[in-house]
This record gives structure tokens, sequence and C-alpha cells, in this order.
């Protein structure tokens, strides 16, 4: 674990803790997470890689990754990378954090200890890490957290303590350190029933992380290592962010390549097989993914309104659409995603530095290129 924050001397002019996720400094520091925060790296085996075959097409998206301010984007189509770009001082093996689209991943690693036998995703979340007891999150099963369906309510003196929790910003002057344990061994936020409605709390996936470390008896960033980056065959090292004792931000703080981020995303089109055959995460969660989830939780959901005319679910960090060809996509602030569409053998990473956390035009002309692309390579 690497737990410097020292930085390069350029970072002070370009990021700072304070205003890392704000433009300009955030194309810059998108890219240093590491020297900014704390990390945990999680190893690739270099001997392992898989291959990444070229077969480059002609595809327009000169317009597209500008007005959406891509930093990288990799397109696969039938296991063969057809495009790839890069700007803004990204290169091929040049890491950058995947925001919110980290908790597809997590929901993958959460499956191959699932089938290990290590997880099991029915049980509250209070019999795997028993200090959650008399917290907000007594009731709630590893499920829920998984499908964004804890009934957990943060109001803003919570919001406040996960805030400072996360090490994500300076801290308050005069404010005592805090870690992501200790806010959710003492939270006592309000909370609706859990498996109530589709309800995006970050803390979720956060906790998920935590849960799953106890349940392996591992750092997360082992975990993701051992039992999906080597096996998967990553050409690159990821790491996460971790907070001040060394738990992983499991909600948000994963960096990667866009290839290994591509990668993920062949992976569960092959239904969670490697490109040497083996199996990383079980084909049973890879289906389960694709075919659970509640669309009355999602409809009656908080996102809903935004992907209005879309049908759609949530199920273990990933967004399922319904709609003709069907599509799975991971989605993250300022501008990264990951959509794997299996009917067309198509995968499509694309990291950016977008200027709102939420953009929703840059969303929406986003959705419409994948669509162009896949048109385009049909």
């Amino acid at each position: 674990m690497d737990l410097s924050t020292e930085a390069t001397s350029a970072a002070p002019d370009r990021a700072t803790l304070a205003n890392w996720r704000t433009r300009p400094h955030s194309t810059w520091a998108f890219q240093h997470v590491r020297e900014l925060m704390p990390v945990a790296d999680i190893a690739n085996d270099p001997a392992g890689a898989a291959p990444f075959p070229t077969d480059i097409a002609a595809l327009d998206l000169a317009e597209f990754q500008q007005l959406t301010r891509t930093d990288a984007l990799v397109v696969m189509h039938k296991g063969r990378v057809v495009h790839e770009f890069y700007d803004a001082g990204m290169a091929a093996h040049t890491p950058h954090i995947l925001m919110s689209a980290t908790k597809s991943v997590v929901g993958l690693v959460a499956g191959a200890l699932h089938g290990a036998g290590l997880l099991d995703v029915e049980a509250p979340v209070s019999a795997v890490v028993p200090e959650l007891a008399r917290t907000a999150f007594e009731g709630a099963t590893v499920r829920q957290l998984l499908d964004m369906r804890t009934g957990v309510v943060l109001d803003a003196q919570a919001a406040e303590a996960y805030r400072a929790a996360t090490g994500w910003e300076p801290p308050a002057p005069g404010e005592p350190p805090s870690d992501l344990r200790s806010f959710f061994e003492t939270t006592t936020a309000t909370h609706a029933p859990h498996g109530g409605p589709f309800k995006y709390t970050s803390a979720n996936t956060d906790l998920l992380g935590l849960v799953m470390e106890r349940a392996a008896g591992q750092p997360f960033a082992t975990i993701a290592s051992e039992r999906l980056w080597v096996p998967m065959g990553a050409e690159d090292a990821a790491c996460i962010t971790v907070d001040a004792k060394g738990a992983a931000r499991c909600t948000g703080g994963l960096c990667a390549t866009a290839r290994d981020l591509a990668r993920v995303g062949w992976l569960v089109l092959q239904q969670g097989r490697a490109a040497d055959g083996r199996a990383v995460v079980p084909a049973a969660w890879i289906d389960d993914t694709w075919q659970g989830g509640d669309a009355a939780a999602w409809n009656q959901g908080e996102f809903a309104a935004g992907f209005a005319g879309m049908k759609m679910r949530y199920r273990s960090g990933w967004y399922v659409v319904d709609d003709a060809p069907g599509m799975l996509f991971a989605m993250g602030i300022h501008g990264q995603h990951l959509f794997v569409d299996p009917r067309s053998e198509l995968v499509i990473a694309k990291l950016s530095s977008q200027n709102q956390p939420i953009d929703a035009i840059a969303t929406a002309r986003t959705l419409r290129a994948v669509a162009a692309i896949r048109r385009a390579l049909a």
C-alpha cells in the first residue's frame, strides 16, 4: 500500500485536495490521484496480460470526443480494438480515476467472492460485520448494498461526517481525523425500510467494500488483484484511494487504464471468462446481473426521470438497459463510462474530465454516440 501524499513538483500549481475535481485542475488530477491522496495498489501480472488485438475501423468520433471532454476512448468489437484515442496527456498505460464506474467493477469482485463461497449476498450486513448492529444499516442485506436498495438517508450532519471519512477533501479546521469504519459503526442516520425503491447512496458501496474485506479476511486491493485483476489479464496495475486507516473507497476511487477498463467490459461480455478461457466471475453472476434487479424499484427510484423513455434496472453496481438490443453500463461523474453490448459484441470504455459532475447533455451525447458506433460496426 502506498500511503504517500507527496505531490510532484507540478502538482501544487495544478491541483490540490481542495480543487482536484474542478477544471482546469481535474484534467491533470484525474490522471494523478496517487499524488493527491493515499492509494492502495491493485497488482496485475505483466506476464499474464490478455491479448489486445487491433483492427482499426474508420469511426468519425472527433467531434463527440471533443464535446464530451474525452481523455481516453477504447472501442472493442468482436474482441478487437477498432478505435483508441487519448488526449489531455493520457496514453495507453496512464491510469485515470473511474469515479462511480468503480461500483460496477466492485460488483464483479463481489461476484467472484460469492462464487468462491466467501460472500453470502443475502446475509444481513451486521451478520458479517457485527459492529453494524444498532446502526442505520442494521437489517440491510449485502444484496441491498449491491443494488442501491437500502433505506438509509444521510441527513446534512451524516453527509458531512461521511464526507470527512472518505479523505477526498481537506479536513475542516479543527475537524478530528475520521475514517470510513468509524463512520459506519457510529452512524444512526434515519432510514426508510430496506429493500424499497432504488436510492443512489454512495455510502452503500463503501460499506460493501468493508463487508467484503471482513468476509475474505483481506484488504480490498488484495481481493481485487487476486480475484479479478490478475486472472482477467490486466495489462497494468490499478489502484484505489483509501481513507486514513486504509479502507478502500469502493464507491468511486478505482484508477485504471482505458484498456483495462475495456478488458473488464470484455470479461462481462464473455460471461465472466478471461481471454484465456478461465472463469473469473461465475457465469451465473453475470446472468443474474443481466436478469436480476427490480424494474419497479428503478421506476420508483430517483434516477428514472433522468433516463425517461428507457426501460432500465440496476443490479450489482451495473445499469441494465432492457430496450433492444440490450446493454449494461457503468457510469461515474465527470463522464466515466463502460458500455457492454453482447448482441453487437461491443465494448466501449470512456474516461473523461467533464466540467460538471453530472452533465445531462454530455450523457445524452454519449448514449447517442454508442448507438452510432453500434450502427457503424453492424
